[in-house]
């Protein structure tokens, strides 16, 4: 009879302690839910995965952005096409009631090689552009086939005015664009950057060089370094530019063939890169800003080169 009571009474607490701990769980709970909407913020949380997918972390090494997917985007780059392309033009599409002596001449030309112009909407242009200012004309070209480095080392030989861009890591394809556009301007034979870590010659490159992408070589290697070797190997001078260095690039002898380094946008120059360059310059500069844009820097470089020539 005792061992009977002894076993209810501890069942019996058993009970108890389980409804206390139960009790004790639900007020958490509560607790917990009470405090939720103030600790739990779903926007907050969706804002920084949007960030997130959008800037990648700093540790993951870019990927080259995919390459010219022929469309041509605006109408200075449209007319280059049909000037200066060595390119079939697959079609070309203009917004309805675009006008203008610039647009005419463009349908005229599309004309003269038998292309029939499709004239559309502006909401179908806006959604083939990608966003890019399309000046109501697109057209749609086959890849350009770009030469090899040997081909570029080719045309250096025997010529003491040749005029190179070298780019170590130029990232925004505006920047790209805007220095083919000062390269073609100035004379170069040719832009050559890494296939990895650089810009790709997109339809925004091509819309920032004005035309200039389809006038002008733009070839890709494999390792700089080695290309600026193989072009020392050929009297060319390698000069590379650095806002920190002494000697000014007006004072700097740029006679002879010469190929301009550019660094990248915010770094500059790699360390590998600046030891394999001839000779490091800055750009004299009187303002507050200290430092110019890659593309802006290459277009005060290319000039100094036309100018010290005397050209």
């Amino acid at each position: 009879m005792e061992k009977k009571l002894i076993k209810k009474s501890a069942r019996r607490a058993a009970s108890i302690k389980s409804d206390t701990r139960g009790k004790k769980r639900d007020a958490s709970r509560s607790e917990l839910s009470k405090k939720a909407p103030k600790e739990f913020q779903p926007k907050k949380r969706d804002t920084w995965k949007k960030e997130y997918d959008k800037k990648p972390p700093a540790n993951v090494s870019s990927q080259p952005v995919a390459e010219d997917t022929g469309m041509v985007i605006g109408v200075n780059p449209v007319k280059a096409l049909f000037d200066d392309a060595n390119r079939p033009v697959e079609y070309l599409a203009i917004a309805k009631g675009a006008g203008g002596k610039r647009i005419q001449d463009i349908v005229e030309k599309a004309r003269a090689q038998g292309l029939r112009t499709r004239f559309v909407d502006r909401q179908t242009l806006d959604g083939m552009s990608g966003g890019l200012a399309h000046q109501g004309v697109i057209a749609r070209a086959g890849i350009r086939k770009q030469p090899t480095f040997k081909q570029i080392i080719a045309k250096v030989i025997g010529n003491p005015k040749a005029l190179l861009v070298l780019l170590d890591g130029v990232e925004d394809p505006h920047n790209l664009g805007a220095i083919i556009r000062s390269a073609e301007s100035f004379g170069a034979i040719a832009v050559i950057l890494p296939k990895d870590r650089s810009a790709a010659l997109s339809a925004v490159a091509a819309k920032a060089s004005a035309g200039a992408v389809e006038r002008l070589d733009v070839v890709r290697v494999t390792n700089l370094t080695r290309s600026i070797d193989e072009l020392k190997e050929h009297g060319v001078q390698i000069i590379g530019l650095a806002g920190e260095e002494a000697q000014e690039i007006n004072k700097a002898s740029l006679k002879g063939a010469v190929a301009l380094v550019m660094g990248g946008e915010g770094k500059g120059l790699r360390r590998l890169t600046r030891d394999h360059c001839d000779s490091l310059v800055s750009i004299p500069i009187t303002g507050g800003v200290g430092s110019l844009n890659v593309s802006v820097a290459a277009g005060v470089a290319l000039y100094e080169v036309q100018r010290s020539r005397g050209e």
